[in-house]
């Protein structure tokens, strides 16, 4: 199968700069797959599109604000991309510009954080960076961090009212445990009332936690789909959501999973134990057409770039002339596209 299957032209105005004014006031587009039928919806019209014989799972990760700016002794600006944490204190990053490192740089971020520039990481282009700081990582990079937003997002707004957006609407209102550099987006479109309102008709609602990390998002560069290879992301199912999903299933419930990382997880967790149980573990699963999904009935997710891993998963699901069909209707209908964008209910 070709990479090329899966691209399309999108207007560069449809790329979605900032979120909807409120979350569940961006549009959804409803695809049935059964019937072939396409319907435009507003998120929050979600609350009568699932019954109480469903189960709802997100992806419950925080976004840390992975991308630090720093200065060598020098003067020189240095952006440093935090990845993974490898070990404390110790993790795995992007550098740039790069060729202006070497092992042994030191970079300071702020008064309280600094950087050394370790070594080059197995994997190619990947810096291994030391963090100095006191306390807990986390509160210091909330200080000296900024929210790592996909390089299609550009704005033309002030520093401070661009920190106060993103860290307010780059996370979801259910994210608990720290540790993703980008956010599950789908789960973006979701306020408190209207889980609260699922919840209240009767649907489950259990969470997951896949840390997102670059290889979500990384591009495909090969020529053909089967010989692309996706980064490892850590995951974690808890004893609580591992029942209820069974319990579900044997009880002929739909599950719909909230995003693309949610998929991953329980489709992963499936592969590697034959059933969904409490575990931490990491997925490289690379889902494409003609995948069989063993969990996963219906997808709530954002719209996702041309010849990317996200686009072939949502294709595997619904198939890709249907999947194609829709973005070109989307296109048409001018949908706002990607992180901050409208999403579709493929049910």
């Amino acid at each position: 199968m070709l990479v090329s299957d899966f691209d399309y032209n999108l207007p560069e105005e449809l790329i979605a700069q900032v979120p909807a004014d409120k979350r569940d006031l961006s549009r959804m587009m409803v695809l049935n797959r059964k019937d072939k039928t396409i319907h435009n919806h507003i998120f929050k019209d979600i609350v009568d599109l699932i019954d109480e014989n469903s189960i709802l799972i997100l992806n419950n990760t925080r976004v840390i604000p992975a991308r630090l700016y720093g200065y060598k002794d020098t003067g020189a600006k240095i952006e440093v991309f935090l990845l993974k944490e490898l070990e404390p204190h110790k993790w795995e990053a992007l550098v740039k510009p790069s060729k202006r490192v070497k092992s042994g740089t030191m970079l300071k971020i702020t008064d309280e954080l600094s950087l050394e520039i370790l070594s080059p990481a197995e994997d190619d282009g990947k810096w291994n960076v030391r963090l100095e700081y006191e306390g807990n990582i986390y509160d210091v990079l909330s200080r000296a961090g900024n929210v790592p937003l996909p390089p299609y997002i550009e704005r033309k707004m002030t520093p401070e009212e661009i920190k106060k957006l993103d860290y307010e609407r780059y996370q979801t209102v259910f994210a608990q445990k720290e540790g993703s550099v980008a956010a599950p987006t789908a789960g973006l479109h979701f306020t408190t009332e209207i889980l609260d309102k699922l919840k209240a008709k009767g649907v489950q609602i259990g969470y997951v936690t896949l840390n997102v990390g670059l290889g979500t998002f990384r591009p495909v560069k090969c020529d053909v789909v089967e010989e692309h290879k996706m980064d490892s992301e850590s995951f974690e199912i808890s004893a609580r959501t591992a029942s209820m999903i069974n319990q579900a299933k044997r009880d002929g419930k739909k599950l719909i999973a909230v995003g693309t990382t949610s998929v991953r997880t329980l489709e992963t967790a499936y592969k590697q134990f034959g059933e969904i149980k409490e575990c931490r573990s990491a997925s490289t699963l690379f889902i494409y057409p003609p995948y069989e999904f063993k969990v996963v009935d219906s997808l709530i997710t954002n719209f996702h770039l041309p010849k990317s891993t996200l686009l072939m998963l949502v294709s595997a699901l619904a198939g890709r002339e249907f999947i194609m069909e829709a973005y070109k209707e989307a296109i048409e209908n001018k949908y706002r596209f990607y992180s901050y964008g409208d999403c579709m209910f493929i049910d």
